[in-house]
């Protein structure tokens, strides 16, 4: 007796480009390597009036195996959107769910439950992260390389790499639609707990004013900046924080990855098609306390305001 196996999205292509070709099911089960009533049984469950559609037979191949899958109760399900309308990531829920109850349900299911949702009209995937698109950024750095007393990178402490102790910060820019009003976003590499001040004008003053307000009341050992002219005014800010400032290299974003991440995050609650002078404090505020307050596997579960929090309560 054969076991039946699921086709993959891959196969059934191949089944709809070896059917155009004129090949009987005998001769496609053969070069696909499945038997030959597998391929009967996918032709006579998905061939219509437009022939074979290997991508709408896939879909429904998915949801049957999701519902045959899912025995997970409603009020576990209900759990699972409380999660989801916090802004929680699906493998985030399922990590916690690991954590915290015997029962669990893997990203993937979660990811089909919130299509499901939103096919039926519900709005949980509008709690989903947006994928940042990076541009190569060709003659903008008309700038770089002309700050004043700049100090590169490659003279920080090894230390920060380690993410060994609390106080190497890493600061950027985001822009809305406009350009011309910006959020200045800071993030702090071992605890990723992340702070955000709108400015009105990109300059290096406004820029160096939001950047002291912010990081004032915590630890502060390093700053890592990119090199734009809006963080000309280092030196003023590397006094007022008791703090040393060092500039990325142009065109890597990479060596300000903890940010540079996090401004990806960001970006669900500030969109580059937003106007950003609409943006209030409490709409800031709001995003800041969803991004600090989400368990962090990195973390080892914990959030970054509890990594902070424990910090401070220490010293």
């Amino acid at each position: 007796m054969r076991n039946y196996t699921q086709l993959t999205k891959e196969q059934r292509y191949q089944i709809s480009a070896l059917l155009k070709t004129g090949q009987s099911q005998t001769q496609i089960a053969k070069v696909i390597g499945v038997d030959k009533s597998t391929i009967s049984r996918e032709l006579k469950r998905n061939k219509g009036r437009r022939g074979y559609r290997p991508k709408q037979a896939d879909a429904k191949a998915q949801a049957c195996k999701y519902k045959s899958k899912v025995h997970i109760s409603r009020e576990q399900w209900e759990q699972v959107d409380q999660w989801l309308r916090l802004d929680w990531s699906p493998q985030q829920i399922h990590d916690q769910m690991q954590i915290l109850h015997e029962w669990s349900i893997s990203h993937e299911w979660i990811y089909q439950h919130v299509l499901q949702d939103k096919q039926m009209g519900g709005k949980l995937y509008q709690h989903l992260r947006c994928q940042k698109k990076r541009h190569k950024r060709y003659g903008k750095y008309e700038f770089r390389g002309r700050i004043p007393d700049r100090v590169g990178i490659e003279q920080r402490p090894e230390v920060v790499d380690e993410r060994s102790r609390l106080g190497d910060w890493e600061a950027d820019t985001v822009f809305g639609c406009r350009k011309h009003q910006a959020i200045v976003t800071v993030t702090e590499r071992k605890s990723r707990f992340t702070l955000m001040q709108k400015v009105t004008r990109k300059t290096s003053q406004e820029v160096g004013d939001a950047l002291i307000e912010l990081l004032q009341p915590y630890p502060v050992l390093t700053l890592t900046v990119d090199n734009g002219k809006e963080f000309m005014e280092h030196q003023r800010v590397a006094q007022a924080l008791q703090a040393d400032v060092y500039f990325a290299h142009p065109n890597s974003a990479w060596e300000r990855g903890t940010n540079e991440n996090t401004n990806g995050l960001i970006r669900q609650y500030f969109p580059k098609e937003s106007d950003f002078s609409n943006i209030t404090n409490q709409e800031i505020e709001f995003a800041i306390n969803r991004l600090n307050h989400r368990p962090r596997k990195c973390l080892n579960f914990e959030s970054p305001s509890t990594v902070m929090l424990k910090y401070l309560c220490c010293t």
